[in-house]
């Protein structure tokens, strides 16, 4: 069994590469929830869908996030009566959300609505959130502390970061398929997705016990860097890192997560960097870390999959 730590556009697209592989049995895709907020009374879980989209095959190929297909016009509506119209909820996209939220308001946890929610679009692999319990990414910024669909959306990510924080998830409990999937005594390999190590993977291992029971057990931790070159594949991963004092690259994403990965996985044009990373404590794999199509995401989970299987033997050692 394997389990992946996603969030975001790569994090979703690396998925549906380990769904093509793995049979539905065989993978857990715990997704960060750090972005989920309210907006105009409804639940909105952004890293969640996205996943769920993706694997469902309903995503649009040219955003990486929302539905295909997608209609706008009660956002236009909304915007022409003077309503909240900055973050843009299709037509389509609409109803999951109504749904979510009907679901929660009866009681149901955010694992069972999003079970729910995946067997309705057809996902047969386990899509689980990282809580179902709230945990809020605030992004301080030189324009004061923003809640992170703020700085994200309403924003566009151009005030300047200064640190990251993540309220609420001292006292968030990991959710029951979280915590199942790292006791699973089939498990052979955690691996951590070309996400945003800041906005979609830290929320996940700032919940208590979660680094810990990572360490635990002895089996290969693999991650996919998400920078390639200078620069994020999507995303202000790049941006944030040099506001943050570091320089943009897989070996920063090294030491990121150095301590907690046994293996990081770098595109070919990083491939000068594997010295510096070695020297942060990571074995690297060096391959086309670009996914352009499914058949892309495959290739590169297949390849990431084959590296952690090699890498067994060494994490095994570890204390």
């Amino acid at each position: 069994m394997i389990l992946a730590l996603a969030g975001g556009v790569g994090g979703a697209r690396l998925a549906n590469g380990l769904a093509q592989l793995c049979p539905p049995d065989d993978l857990v895709v715990a997704v960060n929830t750090g972005d989920d907020f309210w907006h105009l009374g409804l639940r909105i879980s952004p890293d969640l869908d996205t996943v769920m989209y993706t694997l469902a095959g309903r995503g649009n190929a040219c955003t990486g996030w929302g539905l295909e297909g997608e209609t706008w016009r009660f956002m236009d509506a909304l915007a022409r009566i003077g309503g909240e119209a900055w973050f843009r909820l299709g037509d389509q996209d609409l109803a999951t959300h109504i749904e979510r939220t009907r679901r929660l308001n009866e009681g149901q946890t955010l694992s069972a609505v999003t079970t729910a929610l995946c067997r309705a679009f057809g996902v047969a692999h386990r899509v689980v959130p990282m809580s179902d319990e709230p945990v809020q990414t605030i992004v301080h910024t030189d324009a004061g502390p923003l809640a992170f669909q703020d700085y994200f959306v309403r924003r566009r990510c151009q005030p300047a970061v200064r640190a990251l924080e993540y309220a609420g998830a001292e006292s968030a409990a990991p959710s029951p398929g979280l915590r199942a999937a790292m006791s699973d005594l089939q498990l052979r390999a955690i691996l951590i997705c070309p996400s945003n190590p800041y906005l979609s993977i830290d929320p996940i291992l700032a919940l208590p016990g979660v680094r810990a029971m990572i360490a635990a057990r002895k089996v290969p931790v693999v991650a996919v860097s998400p920078i390639i070159g200078d620069a994020a594949v999507k995303g202000p991963a790049a941006k944030i890192m040099r506001e943050l004092g570091h320089v943009p690259s897989a070996a920063t994403i090294a030491r990121l997560y150095s301590g907690l990965a046994d293996g990081l996985v770098i595109d070919e044009r990083d491939r000068h960097l594997r010295g510096e990373i070695e020297a942060a404590g990571l074995r690297v794999c060096i391959a086309d870390a670009l996914m352009r199509s499914p058949q892309d995401q495959a290739r590169l989970a297949r390849t990431t999959l084959e590296f952690a299987s090699n890498l067994e033997p060494a994490h095994a050692m570890n204390g």
